[in-house]
């Protein structure tokens, strides 16, 4: 395979955990790894040594998603810490944290990619595209924390839910259907320059599109906080509903100039632009009152023994998103279903964990995740959400609407492509 090079100034490592213990169904014999794994001939190459695997994750844990990439990869450890593949395979994770700067990220691939069999996250849409050429000619199976629409024409790359532009839209239609929202209203969209915000919008669109809605747009840097102006801009052309493609930071920000101006209209977010530490600051009640967020995950109702082992082990969080935790937590579930898979197969080596992944269809995760179809090039590979709300619980959020597709989702899956 062709191996990209790139400079590996900068390169971190932040953490590796090995993480080792017992718990799949699918058997393996004992092996030896590096070419043939032993008697059960199962054949390995780039990220396997004796019977541990290496995965790779590139997280931020220092930039605008810190909490969230914390919790996804303290997730990721927690799962792997009791789980091997195929009762042989311990995993070690090999943590890099790219403080969500594309270019960073490349290189912290660069300084790991001869040393991991797969990806077990990278955080981010400007990550993922950054690195989508090498992803596919280093033949890697990918996990993002991201939902962009171009992420799903990677090969090897399985966004965990449904796409910006499906999971908006899901949102949108349950608004409607709440009567919180009707057909000919203006509404205003803040969202990221990007790949991240550029999808959320493109839902927006289309909705508005269906329901004869005037969009006011807004598009910001991941560095600009102050939303007081956008809010201004918003009040001024009537609008009866803000949607957010942002981070938890720009969403503070909103709920505050909303609240300062009188404007009083729900939120609707995708997915990461709300973290339980907002409850903690003095728009906590506001955003109860006002945000509606669609996601690709549950929330810990349900869960609870995720969240008991997360505290036990990460005691120093104080307020673990359930989004975070359980993503993480869900993508570390279907990883193991691609690797037992490629072991059943005899097959180890990135080829066979590619081939694993491509096999995949169905794939339930016991309500942590949204159920995914499968991980079609093109495609969403879920056309269901949640809706969720701010709450005071563990987590910080509730669940209002449990996992469905709505009225405009398979439309935009249509569209993709």
């Amino acid at each position: 395979m062709r191996l990209a090079t790139y400079s590996r100034a900068g390169a971190v490592l932040v953490a590796a955990v090995v993480v080792a213990a017992s718990g799949c169904s699918t058997k393996a014999d004992s092996g030896s790894g590096g070419g043939n794994a032993g008697s059960g001939n199962v054949t390995t190459d780039v990220g396997v040594e004796g019977n541990t695997i290496t995965l790779g994750v590139l997280t931020d844990l220092t930039g605008v998603f810190a909490a969230l990439g914390k919790d996804i990869t303290n997730a990721n450890e927690l799962y792997w810490k009791d789980k091997k593949v195929c009762d042989q395979y311990s995993v070690k994770l090999n943590v890099q944290d790219t403080n969500y700067v594309p270019q960073q990220g490349v290189q912290l691939y660069s300084s790991i990619k001869d040393s991991i069999l797969a990806m077990q996250q990278t955080i981010g849409s400007p990550i993922n595209t950054a690195l989508a050429q090498d992803y596919e000619s280093d033949q890697i199976v990918n996990f993002p924390s991201a939902w962009g629409e171009t992420l799903t024409k990677i090969p090897g790359t399985g966004v965990l839910g449904a796409t910006y532009d499906v999971e908006i839209s899901n949102g949108y239609d349950y608004l409607f259907k709440q009567g919180l929202l009707k057909k000919g209203d203006t509404v205003g969209h803040i969202y990221f320059e990007g790949e991240y915000g550029a999808t959320g919008l493109a839902g927006t669109k289309a909705v508005a599109e269906k329901m004869g809605l005037k969009v006011v747009e807004a598009q910001i840097k991941a560095t600009d906080q102050d939303m007081s102006a956008q809010v201004s801009q918003f009040a001024a052309a009537g609008v009866k509903l803000i949607a957010l493609t942002v981070a938890p930071t720009q969403t503070a920000s909103v709920a505050a100039a909303a609240e300062a101006q009188g404007l009083d209209v729900p939120i609707l977010g995708s997915n990461p632009v709300y973290a339980p530490g907002l409850l903690q600051g003095p728009t906590a009640q506001w955003l109860k009152n006002h945000l509606y967020v669609a996601a690709p995950v549950a929330t810990f109702d349900g869960h609870e023994d995720v969240l008991k082992a997360y505290q036990a082990d990460y005691s120093d969080v104080a307020n673990p998103s359930a989004g975070g935790v359980l993503l993480g937590y869900g993508m570390a579930q279907v990883m193991n279903e691609v690797l037992n898979a490629a072991c059943e197969n005899g097959d180890l080596t990135r080829q066979g964990v590619v081939d694993a992944f491509n096999g995949l269809k169905n794939i339930d995760t016991g309500g942590v995740i949204v159920p995914i179809d499968q991980f079609k090039l093109g495609r969403s590979p879920s056309l269901q959400s949640y809706i969720e709300r701010p709450a005071d619980v563990p987590g910080g959020a509730s669940i209002v609407q449990d996992a469905f597709e709505g009225q405009f989702a398979e439309g935009l899956a249509d569209a993709q492509g």
